[in-house]
Parts: C-alpha cells; sequence; structure tokens
C-alpha cells in the first residue's frame, strides 16, 4: 500500500531509530520516498486495491475461479472481441489516473455491464477509462461480485460494491489528486442500472450488517451520474413504470442518459427514468437515437449512437465537471 510504504520507510530513518543520523541524509531519504510515492500514481501504471480489505459485510461464492468466458463464436462489437470476466468474488477498484498536465480533478466511478452475470471489463471498463483520461478525468473502474441471481432490491451485494466504491473513491481523494466533491458515476447495460441505484439510494443500510463496516460515514452520493443503455429500471413486461427500486428522488445527481430506439433491452429504460427525474426536479439530458441496439461501449461505427461520448464531453462543461471548452 502507498501509505504504508511510506510510513515504514519513516519510521526506519527516524533519529531513534537510525545510528549517526543527520537531517541532509534523512531529507533526502524523505524526497526519495516521496518521489517513489508519486511515481506509484503516474499514468502509465494502475493502482487496483480490494474493495473489502477485511472481507464483504456477508458470503459470497461462486462455482469456480474468476475466467474470461468468451467464446470464439460470440458476436464481435465494431470487429473486436469483449472480455466478459465472471465468477468475481473478490472486487476491487482500479485507478486509472490522467497525465499531470492535463488532470482536472474530476473522476469518474465506472460500473461496466453484463446482465450481473459478468463483467464488460474491456468494452466498457478499461477503454472507458482511457477516454476518460484522455479528456482530463480519473477513471476508478469498478470490479463488482458477480454472478449474482438477481439484483437490487431482491439481492444487495451490487449496491452494497458501489457505496464501497464511492466511499474508498472519496477516502483517496487527495491521494489520487480527485476533487471529493466532483466524482460521478457512468455505467452500461446492467452496470447503468447499477449506477442509478446508488444515485436513488447513496445511503442504504442493510438491516444487521456489522456495525464497523469500513468508511460507512463517508458520503456515497455520486455528484453526477451517466447511465448508458440502461437495463432493469422499467418494470417488465408492461415496461410502463419503473422497477422497484429504481424511482429517483429530489436528491439525485444530474443525469445523461443514452439509448437506442432499437435497443432489444427497451427504450423505456431511459424514457421512464428521465421522466421521473424532470418530475424529482433533477438536472437531466436524455438522447435517444434511432439505431444502435445494444452494448456498443465506446466503439465507434457509422452509427451516430456511438459518438455520444463527444455529447458527454460537452454535458461535462455544461456542469462545470470541466473548465476548459471542448476542442470542436
Amino acid at each position: 500500500m502507498i501509505g504504508a510504504t511510506f510510513f515504514t520507510a519513516e519510521s526506519a530513518f527516524c533519529p531513534s531509530s537510525f545510528s549517526g543520523y543527520n537531517p541532509s541524509v534523512r531529507t533526502y531519504l524523505l524526497l526519495a520516498i516521496s518521489f517513489l510515492t508519486v511515481a506509484t500514481l503516474a499514468p502509465a501504471q494502475h493502482v487496483t486495491l480490494p474493495l473489502w480489505p477485511n472481507g464483504a459485510p456477508e458470503p459470497f461464492h461462486t462455482k469456480g475461479p474468476e475466467r474470461d468466458t468468451t467464446k470464439a463464436s460470440d458476436d464481435l462489437i465494431a470487429g473486436r472481441r469483449v472480455a466478459r470476466i465472471t465468477n468475481v468474488s473478490n472486487p476491487t477498484l482500479t485507478i486509472y489516473s490522467p497525465d499531470t498536465s492535463n488532470n482536472s480533478g474530476a473522476a469518474v466511478l465506472v460500473f461496466p455491464g453484463g446482465s450481473y452475470q459478468v463483467l464488460a471489463l474491456d468494452l466498457e471498463g478499461t477503454e472507458v477509462c482511457h477516454w476518460l483520461n484522455s479528456i482530463g478525468m480519473t477513471c476508478v473502474l469498478v470490479k463488482y461480485r458477480v454472478p449474482v441471481d438477481g439484483h437490487y432490491p431482491q439481492r444487495v451485494e451490487d449496491l452494497e460494491d458501489a457505496q464501497q466504491a464511492m466511499r474508498l473513491t472519496r477516502s483517496h481523494a487527495v491521494a489520487w489528486h480527485i476533487d471529493p466533491h466532483r466524482i460521478g458515476v457512468l455505467g452500461f447495460s446492467a452496470g447503468a442500472h447499477l449506477a442509478a441505484i446508488l444515485c436513488n439510494h447513496p445511503g442504504y443500510k442493510r438491516a444487521g450488517a456489522p456495525a464497523n463496516t469500513p468508511l460507512s460515514n463517508i458520503n456515497a452520493r455520486p455528484d453526477f451520474a451517466l447511465i448508458i443503455y440502461p437495463a432493469y429500471l422499467a418494470e417488465e413486461p408492461g415496461l410502463t413504470q419503473l422497477s422497484p427500486g429504481s424511482a429517483p428522488t429530489a436528491n439525485n445527481p444530474p443525469t445523461f442518459l443514452v439509448q437506442a430506439e432499437d435497443d432489444p433491452v427497451h427504450e423505456e429504460n431511459a424514457l421512464l427514468y428521465f421522466q421521473a427525474l424532470k418530475q424529482a426536479k433533477v438536472p437531466a439530458e436524455l438522447h435517444i437515437f434511432t439505431q444502435g441496439g445494444h452494448g456498443y461501449g465506446l466503439r465507434r461505427t457509422q452509427l451516430p449512437i456511438t459518438n455520444w461520448p463527444a455529447y458527454a464531453e460537452v454535458w461535462f462543461h455544461t456542469l462545470r465537471v470541466l473548465s476548459t471548452p471542448p476542442t470542436p
């Protein structure tokens, strides 16, 4: 751990434990240690932390080791395969930091989709982080627990992981050069549902949860949210009302939504959620495209919907999450 490395080194060279101590040596060593600490956060390296260092609040078992389920017969997205990771029982955060000279201080937690069975870890994860870094934002990639049979409110592992991810990020804001008041969420499909659920229920506490659950006193509410081709927000089969737990409140953050009219997961997920946000007087922006289907991530095709990141970047500036006007 970064902090542990620094303090261990400091204690090793304090005056009481270092014979022949002199201030110049100590200063040099502290400067060297500080340099190494900063170097571990350089953009070329990605720091990964366990989401629950002392174990998750409840037992979680999978049917085997973590693995990529992608088959040769699976459809390609924009001509490339997709990594679909399952059996995630030890969830993590991976921090992708932008170049120091381009760091805006804003950050986004990214939740890949995959029906709560797998995580599309590259299409809706690492590739998103590279885009966010390019516009000066820190990306925190959340590898949450899967598979689960259901989701919030029937199951709560998803929401607990999302809350913990936000609290860990805020607790490390200084070390990661993040403004704790400009931390948002971005999710795709099931991950978009999870991002919305976190926005709706940031203060959720499970009955019977251990009293010493770490970081539970830190605010888990995102400052903004991007909900990209969401699933599970509209109640099946009628698709005329929001599903249980999906209703936003006046406390929800500003929200950006994208979906295609021909999405087999149904555009009503975005439409109903957008309307509920407006009724709650939450600032919201909705983009519905004629074509696009589902599960395209940021991969560019000839379809206009794959230009959604450009619209999102403009929205970041509208919110003052980013301050420098985007390049046309």
